[in-house]
């Protein structure tokens, strides 16, 4: 036990590993631990945007629309197998927000974030654009705008990842058990009775914040945090285009329907306090109502509970500013410094604003490692993500040029998960029989063991869920002989959380 990091983060989620990253590729030595599986709570159980977040200017949250505005590009061009330009249609409905009032907010919106890439708003005609069709017929005018769309999981794991390939300690399935201050460090027993020390130590837990404070850190000031739920459902695909919606709802929130895995809508999300284990969240009856509701207000065809194929759900660990509504309570990040030796705990944040909540947390670091270099992740690609933002289409044309048998949509499903990395796993294959076993779905034995050396997975759920989304379209033999596969590969199958 002789090695010191210099940080040891606790929490496996887009903050922890994103505050991981930006500290190894400064110089520092970093030891992340994780109780499950990455972004196996809340990081993968997002509305997979990269946004601004539209709403919130009602809120007069400009500081947090414009940081998220600006850092909408920057992901963009960091990740472009995972992450994509998305148009968003905002049809006028009459009684709620009046048209000038969203017309003046979109305005804002192209302004605030200094956009380079993505278009900007326009006014539409739904009876004339093909984004009408889907919906009632009295909905005339609408408003067309820009965010991103990304793989939350995939984000999560790719910037582990790049943290792993700047030199940093990545281990899952690890829970940190006790962290007492030894003198000027910090002493961490984690799972099987391990021992390590660390100059710093970071409390990234997400929903679990509060309790590491207390029961792992030993510290007994109350945590001002704010439990929010927030729940999605995944219906088959409603309508033809390519472009997303925002729905206003008659309780003033709004509710996205987005395309989804090709073959699917993404409808969400809920918002509301949530009390118990976060561990175990779901989906209850009265939200997968709520959204049914909410988004078959607008359409032609209504949507019934039977239409529903997956759901899912997260607890936002936000922090708690005095909101009357679950809706308003800020999503700003709070970082807060204190004690000898120094502890981070991370409040609130989104996964649009990680890569800024990381440098921020490396300035508040600055004076205990003088020596560590500046910031740098502005201008990184993760890993697969060193290409062109628009240039996944030629991506996919040359993998499937040089693996036929794959076909073209499994070339382009790889290369929207893996980027430029997905040629190197089928490097030395002429055929299916190259690939080892398949197990349904376009998942074959040779990607399995690539996502178990480079991604961390252990489980089915990792594979079919996280690191990809296979599991919607996986049938039950495909799953049960992964599962098989993996006991036989004596990877630990428990669940998420154990």
């Amino acid at each position: 036990m002789s090695h010191v990091f210099d940080l040891a983060v606790i929490g496996g989620g887009i903050n922890g590993c994103g505050i991981a990253r930006d500290a190894a590729g400064r110089g520092l030595s970093v030891l992340l631990v994780e109780q499950g599986d990455l972004a196996g709570a809340t990081s993968s159980a997002s509305t997979k945007l990269i946004h601004g977040g539209l709403r919130y200017l009602e809120h007069y949250e400009f500081s947090l629309v414009r940081e998220s505005l600006e850092e909408r590009e920057v992901l963009l061009r960091a990740a472009p197998h995972i992450t994509w330009p998305l148009r968003f249609v905002l049809p006028h409905r009459r009684g709620l927000r009046p048209w000038w009032m969203i017309r003046a907010g979109l305005f804002l919106y192209d302004r605030l974030g200094g956009r380079e890439i993505l278009p900007g708003c326009r006014t539409l005609n739904l009876r004339r654009d093909p984004a009408g069709a889907p919906l009632r017929d009295t909905f005339r005018r609408g408003f067309e705008y820009s965010d991103c769309w990304v793989d939350d999981a995939r984000l999560v794991v790719l910037t582990a990842r790049d943290a792993f390939l700047r030199g940093a300690d990545i281990r899952v399935r690890t829970r940190c058990e006790a962290a007492r201050p030894a003198g000027d460090l910090w002493s961490l027993r984690l799972r099987g009775g391990v021992e390590e020390r660390a100059r710093v130590l970071v409390n990234a837990a997400g929903p679990w914040v509060s309790s590491v404070l207390s029961e792992v850190a030993g510290r007994n000031e109350a945590a001002p945090i704010r439990l929010v739920k927030g729940s999605h459902i995944v219906v088959r695909r409603l309508f033809d285009h390519d472009r997303g919606y925002i729905l206003q709802n008659t309780d003033g929130r709004v509710v996205f329907a987005i395309p989804y895995e090709q073959d699917f809508t993404l409808i969400g999300t809920t918002d509301e306090d949530f009390m118990g284990d976060p561990a175990s969240v779901t989906v209850s009856a009265r939200e997968e109502a709520y959204l049914l509701d909410a988004v078959g207000s607008y359409l032609k065809q209504p949507l019934v509970a039977a239409d529903i194929v997956w759901r899912y759900a997260g607890v936002r660990p936000l922090r708690d500013d005095g909101a009357s509504k679950a809706q308003e309570a800020t999503r700003a990040y709070v970082l807060e410094l204190n004690g000898t030796p120094p502890l981070l705990s991370v409040f609130g944040g989104k996964i649009t604003t990680h890569r800024r909540l990381a440098e921020a947390a490396m300035t508040r670091l600055a004076p205990f490692f003088p020596e560590m270099s500046g910031p740098w992740t502005a201008g990184a690609p993760l890993p697969g993500g060193d290409f062109p933002w628009h240039g996944a289409h030629a991506l996919t044309q040359d993998l499937h040029a040089r693996f036929p048998f794959l076909g073209a949509g499994t070339a382009a499903r790889l290369v929207r998960t893996y980027g430029t990395l997905a040629a190197g796993i089928f490097e030395g294959t002429r055929s299916f029989a190259d690939t080892g076993l398949l197990f349904g779905a376009g998942l074959t034995q040779l990607e399995v063991d690539w996502l178990l050396a480079n991604e961390w997975a252990r489980s089915a759920d990792d594979i079919l869920w996280r690191r990809t989304k296979l599991g919607l379209w996986m049938p039950g033999w495909g799953a049960e002989a992964l599962a098989r596969y993996l006991v036989d590969k004596e990877c630990p199958v428990a669940g998420a959380w154990p």
